[in-house]
């Protein structure tokens, strides 16, 4: 399997990556059996960089990996975050200094384990000068709890604060064939201080990898919120990802590999992490590492699906950096 290194200090993972939030919120019911099935596989392909979440199942998802990771901790790139806190109260967000270590230590017997590779903050704190939280979590990596620090979902001026405070070696943010917004500030700003990009959601959704209509999504699945599977931007994005998908025939790769190679075409320092609880599906996305787009493949991609094609905005995450309450429904890439 590739492997890529995130920011300067030294962190290097699997690309791709493996993203576990489905396995435990967001996308139907749960399957813990089948979900630690692929996490298995996925040691087996050398996909070996996870990435969970304090907040994902309200700590189903760590206590799950943790299972795996009593046969494979040494193998593994482990990557989780604070800062998004889900409880009887609902969702809000908690990045305040004296609470980092504490949540750092539930994470880690969660996981049963005595490091995180990469801890990131989920989201940062209205409340809480982000210099603040990450000078505590500065504080983890001194401890030997954590080796490595990241931020998700920032803007790029609380970036550069947080990069001023301790080295950041990956930003998380959504970014995908459908959604380039952070191609304006966020990414530009990432490279400036040295950080890698994780692209979550790197198949939109799982709208890059297979048709998505109305019908097919559940109670539970939190794309029902999201307003580019909504009506009229449902219907112009499946016209654009179809002509996505004919591409990838013509190529002889599937959809869902496409938008990956994309992704990583934009530099060596992007790692996508496609989720997913399906061993076919993770296999899928493992072999997206051998494909390499020529520049004519991406100069039809860019024809064929530019970012002003697609339509609908990502309205649940609008209010994250203006609001620490959220809706008691799973919020996206929360």
């Amino acid at each position: 399997m590739k492997t890529t290194s995130l920011g300067d200090a030294g962190l290097r993972v699997s690309s791709p990556g493996l993203g576990c939030m489905g396995m435990s919120q967001g996308y139907g019911q749960a399957d813990d059996a089948g979900s630690l099935a692929t996490l298995h596989r996925a040691v087996e392909l050398g996909v070996t960089f996870w990435d969970t979440a304090q907040s994902y199942g309200a700590g189903h998802n760590e206590r799950l990996l943790a299972k795996a990771l009593a046969h494979h901790r040494d193998e593994v790139t482990l990557a989780t975050k604070f800062g998004i806190v889900r409880d009887e109260s609902g969702v809000h967000l908690d990045a305040r200094p004296e609470r980092v270590r504490g949540y750092c230590e539930a994470s880690l017997a969660r996981l049963g384990t005595d490091h995180i590779d990469l801890y990131y903050l989920h989201r940062v704190d209205p409340r809480v000068p982000v210099e603040e939280t990450i000078g505590a979590m500065a504080e983890l990596v001194d401890r030997g709890m954590v080796r490595y620090l990241g931020i998700s979902e920032c803007d790029a001026g609380q970036l550069k604060r947080a990069a001023a405070v301790h080295p950041i070696s990956a930003v998380q943010l959504e970014w995908s064939l459908w959604w380039r917004e952070p191609e304006d500030d966020v990414i530009p700003a990432a490279r400036a201080v040295g950080a890698g990009l994780v692209a979550f959601s790197p198949l939109g959704r799982g709208f890059l990898a297979a048709r998505v209509g109305p019908g097919d999504l559940t109670e539970g699945d939190f794309r029902r919120r999201d307003a580019r599977f909504q009506g009229q931007s449902l219907a112009r994005n499946t016209a654009v990802a179809d002509d996505v998908r004919r591409l990838a025939t013509e190529l002889g790769i599937t959809p869902a590999q496409l938008a990956l190679a994309w992704l990583t075409s934009q530099g060596g320092d992007v790692v996508p992490i496609p989720g997913t609880k399906h061993i076919p599906r993770l296999e899928e996305n493992a072999a997206a590492a051998a494909v390499t787009l020529s520049r004519s493949d991406l100069e039809r991609l860019e024809t064929i699906a530019p970012r002003a094609a697609w339509e609908g905005d990502r309205d649940a995450f609008a209010a994250h950096r203006t609001s620490r309450a959220w809706p008691d429904a799973p919020v996206p890439g929360a």
